[in-house]
């Protein structure tokens, strides 16, 4: 970043990277990024990201430097993510909101202004799409309820088919080959990492054969085949909404101890990926896994993800409190024995847990958390600010903060009298090494039992494998100890 706060984009020949230069130089606090050529390389597809929310697409020309807006209004907030241009520049692929609940695949004809919503009949997100060089062939990935999809597209008459032969799991990672016979893709399931695959294709744009593994992840001798699947229920909330979740759990005669995993985000999602910590905890610890999509979650259309903006926070964590009512009607659960577990936002969302529900929980693990939402904003890095506060709130508005510091977990460790384990990063660029330490000094100064483990060299969550692997068991311990 130029300057800590912008987001340029640059030009640069791969034949001489030193002579690289600024194409669009970012106003503070903005986010953009290249997203498409045009086929003689005169312009460029540009994309400004705002919020999860709001996002608008421009081209730019490299001669005179001038950007027109082509995807988004000015005033208008909505999803427009630029994607490619058509073979002959005369359109645009996109995804966007404009026109449904869910983002959507749509073209716009650049001469006219007419926009075709393509996948108009599909009532999930779409999430990931590719066009091939010569713009004849395109397939597209929907995020069906946390699962994906894979569609082809003919970028032509925009008729698409569903592709049948695909594994339940998570799809990334597209590209056609060069002759056109095939798509590459890779596939993420419970039991396996994010593996390459080869779909073979027909001369028909809309034509399949057979779907190949190529690459067998290691897996550190793991038997995979004795992992447990994960499976989709929802839960009623406090406002009779429906919370999607996934759960993982083997059958057993006693009912088994609950780690709830919260994810971060706040707009991300749990979605049925391989995670060898979840088959962790359920081998060593005799534990289910559950991991819910509280509302503010993504992939559930635009009103789901708006409920816990601003003065609505506390509406996903009512959404736990929930899942823990469902818990107790559950007879292969033991609704005394229940932790829960998240980083990030969703170490913010166990705090809150811990605040709301201690007398329902036996253990917290806070990774990475926000624990006071004003120091948060004040204290996170520059770029991230102002996209933090379109989620969370203006903490310079006097109403906001005191409403920020009213929810905010630091000003309420009166309530928490769960064991806490607090896991933090000292250069964590995003969720400040202060966020940990202020609620763990509050706690230990109200005689509050809390672990604390803090990586020197690490930053927004563990990279480095011995780190990773000190802390993985030191949370199995202290899980153990209370669960």
């Amino acid at each position: 970043m130029r300057n800590g706060r912008s987001n340029d984009i640059w030009l640069m020949s791969v034949e001489n990277p030193d002579k690289a230069k600024i194409l669009l130089k970012s106003s503070d606090g903005s986010w953009w990024g290249a997203s498409d050529w045009a086929i003689d390389d005169s312009k460029v597809l540009v994309q400004n990201y705002i919020s999860v929310a709001n996002s608008k697409a421009y081209i730019v020309d490299l001669k005179s430097k001038k950007k027109e807006l082509v995807l988004g209004k000015e005033n208008e907030s909505s999803v427009n993510a630029a994607l490619a241009f058509d073979k002959n520049d005369q359109g645009l692929f996109f995804i966007t909101d404009r026109f449904a609940e869910y983002n959507q695949l749509a073209y716009k004809n650049l001469s006219s202004g007419e926009i075709t919503v393509i996948s108009k009949d599909i009532s999930w997100d779409v999430d990931g799409f590719t066009i091939n060089e010569k713009g004849d062939r395109a397939a597209f990935v929907v995020n069906e309820n946390g699962y994906s999809s894979l569609y082809l597209l003919n970028p032509q008459t925009f008729k698409y088919k569903k592709v049948k032969s695909i594994p339940i799991g998570l799809i990334g990672g597209m590209e056609f080959n060069r002759n056109n016979k095939s798509l590459g893709l890779t596939i993420n399931t419970f039991q396996s990492p994010s593996d390459a695959h080869v779909l073979d294709l027909k001369s028909n744009p809309l034509g399949y054969g057979s779907l190949t593994r190529w690459t067998f992840s290691e897996v550190g001798g793991l038997d995979t085949s004795k992992f447990v699947e994960p499976k989709l229920i929802h839960y009623p909330s406090f406002d009779s909404r429906k919370i999607p979740a996934f759960i993982y759990a083997n059958k057993t005669e006693e009912p088994q101890p609950v780690i709830i995993y919260i994810h971060g985000g706040p707009e991300g999602q749990s979605r049925p990926r391989f995670s060898s910590t979840f088959q962790l905890w359920i081998k060593n610890l005799n534990a289910a896994v559950i991991t819910p999509n509280v509302r503010g979650s993504e992939g559930y259309g635009k009103e789901y993800l708006s409920l816990d903006n601003g003065f609505n926070r506390e509406n996903s964590v009512k959404d736990i409190g929930a899942l823990l009512d469902w818990i107790e009607t559950q007879p292969s659960l033991d609704s005394e024995r229940v932790a829960v577990y998240g980083g990030s936002y969703g170490g913010y969302m166990v705090l809150a847990s811990a605040v709301h529900y201690s007398d329902r929980l036996k253990a917290a693990v806070d990774i990475v958390g926000i624990s006071n939402f004003v120091t948060f904003l004040k204290n996170t890095k520059d770029y991230r600010r102002d996209l933090r506060r379109v989620e969370y709130g203006d903490e310079r508005d006097p109403e906001m903060e005191k409403f920020l510091q009213s929810i905010s977990p630091n000003n309420n460790v009166d309530k928490i009298k769960v064991p806490l384990f607090v896991v933090q990063g000292e250069n964590d660029p995003r969720v400040p090494v202060t966020e940990a330490e202020q609620i763990v000094a509050a706690l230990r100064e109200n005689g509050k039992k809390v672990w604390y483990m803090n990586a020197l060299n690490e930053g927004h969550g563990y990279r480095k494998k011995e780190n990773r692997d000190i802390y993985q068991q030191a949370v199995v311990l202290f899980l153990r100890e209370h669960l």
